[in-house]
């Protein structure tokens, strides 16, 4: 299964936001850190922010922080939050899809694959930000 930009995206800043132990950090610092556009990843934080991964602060001392503990946020989560389509295949216009087994079997490969992604919590994935801190000079 390949995952979309957007999750790619949505899982760079919330390990970057996990890896700053709930200082605040903007957008922009974000953004640059990962060599992406500002403007598209203000649209996925604001996604993130209503589905209560991301905490906004607007202001002078705002910034962005994690809602919730990274231990409390698997990575199944926020992968099927961002993948909202969730099908690995659209049968919908094939003639075989009738007599076809095949989607039932790509269902049982994805909830394998999410089963997975659940084990797995953001602060696993950013368990060690010190390795990569370096790359997020400010």
């Amino acid at each position: 299964m390949k995952l979309t930009r957007y999750t790619d995206y949505a899982l760079r800043a919330l390990i970057y936001l996990a890896g700053h132990d709930g200082g605040r950090v903007s957008i922009r610092q974000i953004a640059e850190a990962h060599g992406i556009s500002q403007n598209h990843l203000m649209k996925i934080v604001q996604d993130l922010g209503a589905a209560g991964f991301v905490k906004t602060t607007r202001g002078r001392y705002g910034g962005l922080a994690l809602a919730r503990p990274a231990a409390e946020i698997t990575i199944g989560q926020v992968v099927r939050h961002t993948e909202r389509d969730g099908g690995l295949v659209d049968c919908s216009t094939c003639r075989i899809a009738e007599g076809c087994s095949l989607p039932d079997v790509f269902s049982e490969a994805r909830e394998a694959f999410m089963t997975v992604l659940d084990k797995c919590r953001l602060s696993d994935a950013a368990r060690t930000p010190d390795a990569f801190r370096h790359l997020f000079v400010a």
